[in-house]
């Protein structure tokens, strides 16, 4: 399992220490938000909010350098639009992981 980092955000911030420290203080305050919002409309099965959840933090997902990751959410995505959620607890080990290391930053 790919593990979150900051490569991307170093990379598009082209050694600028204050827009990297801008983005991940939106990764940090957004993403646990997002992820809530998240488990609680798979936990009402209200499915169409969740892919739209998903598509929202996927992006996230790409900015913590986990492209795999950015894959599977994809996937989870379009099944879940057509009723499948087997990938959804795929996804939220993903999810979980990203949020442990956001508050350890």
């Amino acid at each position: 399992m790919e593990t979150p980092n900051l490569d991307y955000l170093r990379q598009i911030s082209g050694g600028d220490i204050d827009f990297e420290n801008s983005l991940l203080s939106i990764l940090k305050l957004e993403f646990p938000i997002e992820y809530i919002v998240l488990s609680n409309n798979f936990k009402n099965s209200n499915f169409d909010k969740v892919a739209l959840d998903i598509h929202k933090i996927k992006h996230k997902i790409g900015m913590l350098g986990m492209l795999n990751s950015v894959d599977l959410a994809s996937e989870c995505e379009k099944n879940i639009r057509k009723g499948n959620t087997e990938q959804y607890k795929d996804l939220v080990l993903i999810l979980e992981r990203i949020n442990v290391y956001l508050k350890n930053k």
